[in-house]
């Protein structure tokens, strides 16, 4: 069984996917959303569960640098809470803090222009936030 990660922003959701022994993630797609207008891209989530049959969900919780959790924080907890509503999955939260720094680090290394970046930002947000739950794990 496979492990979902997830990098919940205001207008997208970057998306990542284990491999089937839980050892390395893959970045998968970027899913826009919209949470004024109560779009969360659910349904499309949904059937990435189904295909890669998911049985844990990883969702970052990005933290204030001393460890308070803002708003961003509580948007990411309401995400999780209703996609285990939704879903019946245990949903674990891990620690995001810098990994979109991180993953922004790595594609400029990568000489990635701009436009590109933007496009995969979030889903290679969303395989280091995976990544470092798995490695937790060994």
């Amino acid at each position: 069984m496979r492990v979902l990660g997830l990098d919940v922003g205001s207008k997208t959701v970057g998306v990542a996917v284990s491999d089937a022994f839980g050892w390395t993630a893959q970045g998968l797609e970027t899913i826009k959303i919209n949470e004024e207008e109560k779009v969360f891209g659910f349904e499309q989530i949904g059937k990435i569960i189904k295909e890669n049959e998911v049985s844990k969900i990883v969702v970052g919780l990005p933290k204030n640098m001393n460890g308070t959790i803002g708003p961003r924080g509580e948007a990411s907890q309401f995400y999780g809470q209703e996609l285990e509503k939704m879903f019946g999955l245990p949903v674990i939260y891990w620690d995001e803090r810098l990994t979109t720094m991180a993953a922004e680090r790595v594609l400029l290394e990568a000489d990635v222009s701009r436009k590109k970046r933007k496009q995969v930002i979030d889903k290679m947000a969303a395989a280091l936030i995976l990544q470092g739950y798995l490695d937790s794990q060994k």
